[in-house]
């Protein structure tokens, strides 16, 4: 199948080598963009200046750079003021390394004469029916490309909200805007066409249907369609991707707060899912997002048991079903293909998944009261309510030191460096006392 058919444990190597590396520029990524707002200032953050120990302000030097090994040598510490290194780095890189192998050996088919059909993600009516226009080697390696570059977002998202529980625009809006341009350009790295149904189905539905419903039952092959039109089919697939992932998580998210009077769900889970739908199209992103709550529920038990929080961050859990359809779409995708055989009889579907949403939401709300749990006033919205973590946040922004709104008085230095303001106070202060 491959002009250049590479021995397997050269690629392997190679893979975990650049995804240690891109890891290493996910670290950057996690760091930066959660001190930037705007998506533009995230951007221009990754360019600003050298990366540097956050307690004593040295500069990392290069032999310190290299993924994995420089943590090891280091024993974890900073080579100037010996601080303690989070483990978070070797970890990422770590685990962007083994997600690059795994990801290509589970989509890429090994072997000369391998045939499509032997890749993980292989959909009787995907990308192999179009045939004139790129060879089956380019297609699939870009698709795989796309999927990295997604996986890498998500990454990024699930550090991030685990720690912090918010999801930059950083590490989702630049990965859609190249999934629309790549998917337009190439026309082929989709999954599965942008619609598909068992004409079975509606042959033995319509009948049954009053007259009105009937005329629902349209019946369109997008195969003839992505054959003439490839790179149209392509962005179409993307966007419908886009706007079903972003959707629904938006829909959850205003029944949430309408029934619960408080966030459901955040707009960075909205942003994640829009991205993993531009990648991987409608269908496998609806999947998606219920796979999600499955996994979710276990890690909310969790959460509850151990540390009795009621809210846990949702977009690791995303990030993580997502993953997992890529990686098990042989045995997942057929299952929830007979959902999606049904046409436009998953819209009705959909439907009536809404409503019974907002039922079982309004019975939670019934619950609570009867057990004395009353919901906020409508008046009083969760941002408008001062926690104890924002009286922390602004007592340590009103007071960076001990001598914030005094005279300058000799200290030990040791007194701030162990609390990483030295650098701060010399910058305000212009002293070395």
């Amino acid at each position: 199948m491959y002009l250049f058919d590479l021995p397997q444990p050269f690629i392997i190597f190679f893979l975990f080598v650049l995804g240690c590396c891109f890891g290493s520029f996910l670290n950057v990524c996690i760091h930066r963009f959660p001190h930037r707002e705007r998506l533009l200032d995230q951007l221009r953050s990754l360019n600003s200046h050298r990366s540097g120990c956050p307690r004593c302000a040295a500069s990392i030097q290069w032999r310190d750079n290299i993924p994995l090994i420089g943590w090891l040598m280091l024993l974890g510490r900073c080579r100037n003021c010996k601080r303690p290194i989070s483990k978070r780095y070797p970890l990422v890189e770590l685990l962007t390394g083994v997600l690059f192998v795994t990801v290509y050996w589970a989509e890429i088919p090994s072997g000369r004469f391998s045939p499509v059909s032997a890749s993980g993600i292989f959909s009787p009516d995907g990308p192999q029916t179009i045939t004139n226009l790129w060879s089956e080697e380019v297609w699939m390696h870009v698709r795989y490309a796309l999927h990295m570059m997604m996986i890498c977002g998500l990454i990024v998202a699930t550090f991030i909200d685990f720690e912090l529980r918010i999801i930059p625009d950083g590490c989702t809006v630049p990965v859609t805007v190249v999934a629309l341009v790549t998917a337009f350009v190439f026309g082929q790295v989709y999954i599965v066409p942008v619609w598909f149904q068992d004409l079975s189905v509606a042959r033995i539905l319509r009948p049954e249907l009053p007259a009105w419903a009937q005329n629902l039952f349209f019946y369109w092959d997008a195969v003839p369609f992505a054959s003439e039109h490839p790179h149209w089919h392509g962005l179409l697939t993307s966007v419908a991707g886009a706007i079903a992932g972003g959707g629904v998580v938006w829909l959850v998210r205003v029944i949430g707060y309408w029934v619960l009077r408080q966030e459901a769900m955040g707009f960075g889970d909205v942003t994640l899912m829009a991205m993993v739908g531009s990648v991987i199209g409608w269908q496998p992103v609806l999947t998606v997002f219920f796979i999600a709550p499955m996994i979710a529920v276990f890690a909310a038990i969790v959460a509850w048991l151990t540390k009795r929080d009621r809210e846990i961050p949702y977009g690791p859990w995303l990030s993580l079903a997502t993953l997992l359809l890529l990686l098990t779409w042989s045995g997942l995708w057929p299952v929830a293909k007979r959902i999606f055989d049904m046409g436009p009889l998953v819209f009705l579907i959909g439907a009536f998944m809404t409503v019974a949403l907002v039922l079982c939401l309004q019975l939670v709300q019934i619950v609570k009261r009867a057990l004395g749990i009353l919901p906020l006033p409508a008046d009083v919205s969760v941002s408008e309510i001062w926690s104890s973590a924002d009286h922390l946040f602004y007592y340590n922004s009103e007071r960076p030191d001990d001598q914030t709104g005094q005279w300058s008085r000799p200290q030990w230095p040791g007194s701030r460096s162990g609390q990483g303001l030295s650098a701060g106070h010399h910058w305000r202060r212009g002293s070395r006392d």
